[in-house]
């Protein structure tokens, strides 16, 4: 029997470490593919590096300049997710630890507009832009975070599973006020939720690549994803191939910086941040 567990246990490892490789590999041929030529990419397939790096460094700007668009995704991306988790984990606490008239309607109204897709009010929003004169700004696509849908409703059920009541109490019977218990007590709990969302809120900004389309017109501010594609439909697309590739895989780094440190913070708040009534 312990020979049985012990090969299952193998078994287990070898087939967890194949499904690392398996996802790793996407990875690893953009990499690849990043220090090859367009010719080469669409006429083989191979894991082993190519020359061509300085080259494809060289086209990708050639068209625009790379490092602009990663800090002007910067300047969209951290203060859109910083928002989104703070404002959302305000909304969230309230919703789930004050019991008011309105509240199940207030949530059933947010549950609501997270099925609406966001696309359906592109129109009406660029012409709210273009009234309020902030077309070619930051601020389309910074202040929308503040009402994220899909966040509040994640972080509302995290707050009524990890955050007893009782405890709420305890420290409204002690004199503390309700912005001390929220910012000193509610969000060291959420800690794990708000890291969660930080990092999926901080992709999709990174990513976005249709609202900076509409709601910016000018080359200097404009984000990466729309900087990238301006280089995909430059020239022909074959030869653009290892640029592309190139791009890609820089653009990637922020994110990867960004999963790995809040990361730190699920891991090591996860035990912290259980209560025990």
């Amino acid at each position: 029997m312990n020979i049985g567990f012990k090969i299952k246990k193998a078994l287990l490892y070898v087939f967890l470490i194949l499904l690392g490789i398996i996802c790793m590999l996407p990875f690893l041929l953009m990499m690849v593919n990043a220090t090859r030529s367009g010719s080469e990419i669409v006429t083989s397939f191979t894991l082993i590096p190519s020359t061509h790096l300085k080259e494809n460094w060289d086209q990708v700007f050639k068209y625009f300049n790379l490092f602009k668009g990663m800090w002007n995704s910067v300047k969209v991306a951290v203060p859109a997710t910083l928002l989104s988790i703070y404002f959302s984990a305000m909304t969230a606490y309230g919703l789930a630890m004050y019991k008011f008239k309105g509240n199940k309607l207030l949530f059933t109204t947010i549950l609501v507009f997270m099925m609406i897709p966001g696309q359906l009010g592109l129109i009406g929003f660029y012409n709210l832009c273009t009234r309020l004169h902030i077309v070619n700004t930051y601020i389309p696509l910074i202040l929308p975070g503040i009402a994220a849908t899909g966040t509040v409703f994640f972080l509302r059920q995290y707050v009524l599973s990890v955050m007893p009541p009782s405890l709420i109490e305890a420290a409204r019977m002690d004199g503390a006020g309700e912005f001390y218990i929220f910012h000193r007590i509610a969000i060291p709990i959420m800690s794990p939720g708000l890291a969660t969302m930080g990092i999926m809120g901080f992709i999709g900004s990174w990513n976005a690549y249709l609202m900076p389309m509409i709601v910016l017109s000018k080359n200097e501010k404009f984000t990466l994803p729309v900087m990238m594609a301006t280089l995909r439909a430059s020239t022909d697309i074959n030869s653009n191939q290892g640029a592309i590739y190139l791009s890609v895989a820089i653009s990637v780094i922020p994110i990867l910086l960004v999963f790995a440190f809040f990361s730190k913070y699920i891991i090591s708040s996860i035990s912290a941040g259980a209560v025990k009534e």
